[in-house]
Parts: C-alpha cells; structure tokens; sequence
C-alpha cells in the first residue's frame, strides 16, 4: 500500500532501508519516545522494522520525503484489541509538520479501511506529540496511565486519546494537516 500526501510519500520499508531507518530513528531522544522500540537501536532493529509484514487491516509505512528520503515512520498497530496510530519523524526534519502530515495521511487510509475509533498515546514528557494528536481532532480519553517504554525498559506515565472515525469530523483538521 503506498499513500501521497500534499509534501510525503508513504510506503512499505524495504531491506534496503535499513541505512536510512536507522539514521533517522536512531538516536535516544526519538526512541524513548516510542513503545515498541528499544535502545540502542542499532542496524539489527532497523533491519527487522524493515521486515516486518504488513497486516492490512494496520498498515505502516516509510515516511518519505520527495528529493529527501526517509525521513520517519508512520502507521497503524493494535492497543489492547484497537487499531493505534503512530509515527516517528527524523531530528533533522521536527517543527514542520510532517508528522501531522504524515498522522492525516495514516488516518484517511483507516477509515478508507473501515476502522471506527483510533487509539493514540504519548509519554507525558514528549508534549510535542499530544500537540500533534490534537491537531488530528484526537482527544483525551482522560484515561491517564503507564505504558512501557523497551527504550526505557520500564513503564513511563502515559496520555490516551481516541479518535471518533465516524462522527461528523470537520474536514479542517486534515486539511491544514496536510
């Protein structure tokens, strides 16, 4: 499945990846923010991101962009039994806009795929991504809880949101998203 936006492409890793997965995602400060990632994240990880199959019902993508490269990851996954977004953007490439673009762009192909409600959460030491969510049409669950970090290795506390794919969005979000 491959996906454009106004600035990104988004499209399946391959294993000839690898080089630029990791040198977009591998530094501490971009890993501790996700999950399932651990830390260090060497050439191994990026190797086994880039293999990863592809569920259809949760895409992930390479966020590319045009002229550039592979600048992050975005996509779908499963927290407990409902569809999940998130992504990762490039040091090098934060504060202009590409992981909300790169979010919408994720969130158009989940309801296209049917998906109803989307779950999302952020680390409460990484704000810039609850802003991100927020600019989605995302909003607090007021679920607020601990959710473990592999770089971490322990659980960090955690901000849930959700996401109503079937209420009557105001296209807006999505648009200056993108």
């Amino acid at each position: 499945m491959f996906h454009r936006s106004q600035r990104l492409f988004l499209r399946p890793a391959f294993p000839e990846d690898s080089g630029a997965i990791l040198a977009g995602i591998g530094e501490e400060a971009i890993v501790r923010n996700l999950a399932r990632a651990p830390w260090p994240y060497g050439i191994e990880e990026a190797r086994a991101f880039a293999a990863m199959p592809q569920d259809m019902r949760l895409p992930h993508f390479l966020v590319t962009l045009p002229g550039v490269g592979v600048i992050g990851s975005a996509g779908m996954g499963e927290h407990e039994g409902e569809p999940e977004i998130g992504y990762w953007i490039a040091r090098d490439h934060w504060g202009r806009g590409y992981a909300t673009e790169a979010a919408a762009a994720v969130l158009r192909i989940a309801r296209t795929l049917g998906h109803r409600r989307v779950l999302a959460g952020h680390f409460v030491d990484n704000p810039a991504s609850g802003k991100v969510l927020r600019k989605l049409g995302f909003v607090p669950t007021g679920r607020a809880g601990l959710r473990f970090s592999a770089a971490r290795g322990h659980a960090v506390e955690s901000v849930e949101y959700a996401l109503d794919m079937e209420a009557d969005m105001d296209p807006a979000p999505f648009a200056r998203a993108a």
